[in-house]
Formats: C-alpha cells, structure tokens, sequence
C-alpha cells in the first residue's frame, strides 16, 4: 500500500504541534519578505517565476498552519 492510501493515524504532541507551527511561522514571514523584495525591484516581472514559487509555498503553509491550529 503506498502512503497516500495509508489510514494509519499519526499523533503528534502539542509541544511537537506548537514548534512545527512556530517553525512555519518563521518562514512565512521570510516568504512573505521574499515576495515583498521580488515585487520591490526594479523589473519585478524578471523574478516572475520566483515570485510565484514563494506565492505557492506561501499558501501550502498557511493551509500546514491552519490544520495544525485545529489540532493544538
């Protein structure tokens, strides 16, 4: 069985939820800097496809932090 179909339950403490959320709190606000310094240069559409990477991964966090936030 490959592990997207894997429904073993894994736990986690809150102290180990609590680190994974601050940890992606911090690169959020590096992301979010990223973008902010990307779109602040001179021809931002030259920094198109990393501005959009950031973006993306932005995203994908904020979605890791709001499930860990119902767990905790």
């Amino acid at each position: 069985m490959d592990g997207a179909h894997d429904t073993k339950k894994i736990c986690f403490s809150k102290a180990e939820l609590t680190e994974a959320k601050r940890q992606i709190d911090s690169t959020l606000h590096k992301l979010r800097q990223t973008v902010k310094t990307f779109e602040s240069k001179g021809s931002p559409e030259r920094y198109k496809s990393q501005i959009t990477l950031a973006k993306r991964r932005i995203e994908a966090f904020e979605i890791a932090n709001y499930f860990i936030e119902r767990e905790i």
